[in-house]
């Protein structure tokens, strides 16, 4: 009798994202990919590369963390998603990256980009003005998208609102969330589903601000993290971490057509990557 010939794998599902990558954790490996290395519009998961940069650097400096920041205006007037805080007023760093996180602030990203970039751009100097620094703090982020091997990624600002040359790729996105899950303090913002926070001013009040994750797999088996994103011109995007049975992937869509889709497309994706036809 003639012997059948081994079963092709099953291919990944079907999607309403224009770009997905899945990428094994334990490998670095792509496992599926499409339209994996086109450059796309990547909305608030730029926030992923904004948070890596400050927790990266606290590696090695951890007492930033616990540093003040005070809202300028104009982290305050940033459009868009916001953590609800105000100009003037005062919260410690590793409180402000919660509010870049799970809200997706992008008032939050400014504030951190006018904290942080002064020092990153000249250690020696630290001091800038909020606008130099602003712009040293994207300079910081496309030198750290290159060391990570973003090819096809280039910020324009640290919250991914629309803007010129400012995009990156499926495949580019699962790279740096493969790196930024190997830092433990980033690990407790992406996992995280609410948070509290008090926030003082200047003038000598305090008020208390409540945070929540809109990442809605989280809470839901198997599924850890990461950043949504959202902008008419990037569609629903999503950089999610999940693992069952010893397989820990990152899933990267791009471009779905509603917020709704993006979660079926990254389950479906997920299931693919966790059954037997994959490996």
């Amino acid at each position: 009798l003639a012997v059948a010939p081994p079963l092709d794998p099953l291919a990944p599902p079907q999607v309403t994202a224009k770009a997905f990558a899945i990428l094994d954790l334990a490998t670095g490996e792509v496992l599926a990919e499409l339209n994996g290395d086109e450059p796309l519009p990547n909305a608030s998961t730029t926030k992923l590369l904004t948070a890596y940069v400050v927790l990266d650097y606290a590696q090695s400096h951890p007492e930033v963390l616990q540093e003040t920041v005070t809202f300028s205006e104009r982290a305050d007037q940033t459009l868009g998603s916001t953590s609800g805080v105000k100009a003037g007023e005062q919260l410690p760093v590793y409180e402000l990256l919660y509010g870049l996180m799970l809200p997706s602030g992008n008032d939050a990203s400014v504030a951190l980009a006018e904290h942080f970039g002064g020092r990153l751009a000249n250690p020696s100097q630290p001091e800038a003005n909020a606008e130099e620094a602003y712009d040293a703090f994207i300079a910081a982020m496309n030198a750290k998208a290159q060391t990570l091997h973003m090819t096809h990624t280039h910020f324009a600002n640290p919250h991914g609102l629309p803007a010129e040359k400012h995009h990156s790729s499926a495949i580019d996105l699962a790279k740096l969330a493969n790196a930024a899950l190997k830092l433990p303090e980033m690990r407790k913002y992406v996992t995280c589903r609410q948070r509290g926070c008090q926030v003082t001013s200047l003038n000598g009040y305090s008020r208390n601000i409540l945070w929540k994750n809109t990442n809605r797999l989280l809470g839901q088996a198997g599924f850890t993290g990461l950043k949504t994103g959202t902008t008419s011109a990037a569609g629903a995007c999503l950089v999610a971490s999940g693992v069952r049975e010893e397989k820990a992937r990152v899933v990267v869509v791009l471009g779905a057509v509603s917020s709704d889709a993006r979660y079926v497309d990254a389950r479906n994706l997920f299931a693919w990557s966790w059954s037997d036809t994959t490996r």
